[in-house]
């Protein structure tokens, strides 16, 4: 089709399918679903669990803490559901700035997408400090002398290894990826089988008074941290919602996919957690400085199967938590680049090295970032990072995903829905039902961090440069404000349906802010698909 502003070559779809960009129409769809399953299981599955169960139990005061687990769940499948309908109709590269993109362009323009890459940028890495953070409280198991100083610098030179070793061709970076996808699996299977080789029945279901009553406000308080630290373990639950355009039957196959891969995710940290409760008693959990509140799964190899083991154990759950860390960077670096690409965020994030082919700019920031947060929550604790990410995530990503569902079945009715959300519309409420008691609790759960307030001062700042970036670009509120409806059948792309107050009501379409590729991107390459994550690059946390 012609060159001009916002026109998408199409082909015509085929009937029930989304109509979807010529460039994401080359996918295959071979993705069956055992292979879905997989694939959004080996995202869900890392050093999330070993670091957590201990905050799990302190949120809880009790071994009934398993319940935060099962919380988390119902939340990741009903939020699975808004992915699922989603991802189904949208398939392809891009994600959540092209869902909320096409819902929310009607009113704001590109201010929604961009604000969530501009979160983004912030509670990826955020995720990926986490990581680091588990990292070195392993490491002080096998460095028993290990002061707050070198924790620090061995947690810096973590961050460093890991960007030098993304600073590469994504080939040579999937057969890494699928190494240490395998040690992460005999990690938990490891401390799963000495956990109930050695398990004790009074010790995990000994609850102490007054654990279960519904009545006082520290029972909701706790129930709200747990699900919170529950929805972290999870993340990495829609990443099949990203690859839509290559699974088969996705009206059926993507659903399903999501749902088992969060039953048996919970499954497998449930037996993680009942085990480690049946071996370690909870209340040594409480003391951070302990054994079993900083490296719960070496103390329980420590209890069963002795020193040697758990040494071992050690240095595979350090291996777990360096690639939580290293998928995670590699798939939240390649989030702004679509982006950046279509003109929806800073276009230096859409450049790719020269020669290697890697996003320089994402890559270096999410690294940046990561480090001052590892910092953060080493001299403040790990509840707190987990609360403030989790807080700039749900402001954005997640309320506004549960709203698009809404807002584009009412908008554009005419979009192929391979899948269409079972008993809509109760999953999505109960999915802002949880977002919400994430949300809300948060400054409760951090007494002192203020994770809200934080939360809205980035999301407000994201405002100021959004404003900055649009009046460079001449988009709205600066320009025209553009409707590109890429996923209707027949639909136009960036055709103008609302003009600023200053123009004049039949002037040609125009992007104004499309001046042609950034100095130094190659248009026609694109970074490509992550193998950790998914064409559409997400970023799982290290769960």
């Amino acid at each position: 089709m012609a060159d001009t502003a916002g026109d998408v070559e199409r082909r015509p779809g085929e009937p029930g399918e989304p109509v979807v960009p010529e460039e994401r129409a080359a996918f295959v769809r071979r993705i069956g679903l055992f292979q879905a399953t997989a694939i959004n299981m080996s995202q869900m599955c890392g050093i999330g669990p070993f670091v957590t169960i201990p905050l799990m139990v302190a949120s809880f005061n009790g071994p009934h803490a398993v319940i935060g687990f099962v919380a988390g769940a119902v939340l990741a499948l009903a939020d699975g559901l808004v992915w699922a309908e989603l991802g189904a109709a949208m398939p392809g590269a891009g994600g959540s700035y092209v869902y909320l993109r096409e819902a929310f362009q009607y009113r704001t323009g590109r201010l929604v997408p961009f604000l969530f890459v501009w979160t983004a940028m912030l509670f990826i890495p955020l995720a990926m400090a986490t990581g680091v953070i588990g990292f070195v409280q392993y490491l002080g198991y096998l460095w028993p002398g290990m002061t707050q100083t070198q924790g620090d610098l061995a947690g810096l030179g973590f961050v460093v290894v890991v960007v030098g070793l993304l600073w590469r061709r994504v080939e040579s970076i999937a057969r890494i990826t699928a190494v240490l996808w395998g040690v992460m699996i005999v990690s938990v299977v490891l401390v799963i089988v000495a956990a109930f080789t050695h398990f004790s029945p009074d010790r995990a279901f000994t609850y102490p008074a007054g654990a279960f009553d519904l009545t006082t406000g520290q029972f909701w308080l706790g129930f709200a941290a747990g699900l919170t630290i529950g929805i972290y373990d999870y993340g990495g639950y829609s990443t099949v919602a990203y690859m839509g355009a290559e699974i088969k039957d996705p009206g059926r196959t993507m659903p399903r996919s999501i749902i088992y891969s969060i039953l048996g995710i919970m499954a497998i940290y449930l037996l993680l957690q009942i085990g480690t409760l049946g071996v370690v008693d909870w209340r040594e959990m409480l003391d951070p400085d302990s054994t079993a509140g900083s490296s719960v799964a070496s103390a329980v190899l420590e209890q069963t199967w002795g020193k040697g083991a758990a040494d071992v154990v050690t240095v595979l759950i350090l291996i777990t938590a360096f690639a939580s860390v290293f998928t995670g960077l590699l798939g939240g670096s390649r989030i702004p680049v679509d982006a950046a690409r279509e003109n929806v965020f800073f276009r230096r994030f859409g450049a790719l090295h020269p020669r290697l082919r890697f996003p320089v700019l994402p890559l270096t920031t999410m690294g940046v970032v990561s480090a001052v947060g590892f910092l953060i929550g080493r001299h403040t604790d790990l509840a707190t990072i987990i609360q403030l990410l989790m807080a700039v995530m749900v402001i954005l990503q997640a309320l506004s995903q549960v709203l698009a569902v809404t807002v584009l079945r009412r908008r554009q009715p005419a979009l192929p829905r391979p899948y269409r959300m079972w008993l809509y519309p109760l999953p999505s409420l109960v999915a802002l039902a949880g977002w919400l008691v994430i949300y809300g609790f948060a400054d409760r759960n951090s007494p002192g961090r203020h994770p809200i307030e934080w939360s809205l001062a980035w999301v407000g700042a994201g405002c100021v440069a959004f404003t900055l970036w649009a009046a460079k670009e001449k988009v709205w509120p600066f320009g025209p404000r553009e409707i590109s409806e890429d996923y209707l059948p027949g639909g136009a792309s960036a055709q103008e349906l609302a003009e600023p107050a200053t123009a004049v009501a039949d002037s040609p379409v125009t992007d104004a802010g499309d001046d042609g590729p950034d100095p130094g991107t190659d248009p026609g390459t694109d970074p490509g698909p992550d193998p950790g994550t998914g064409p559409g690059g997400v970023a799982p946390t290290p769960a």
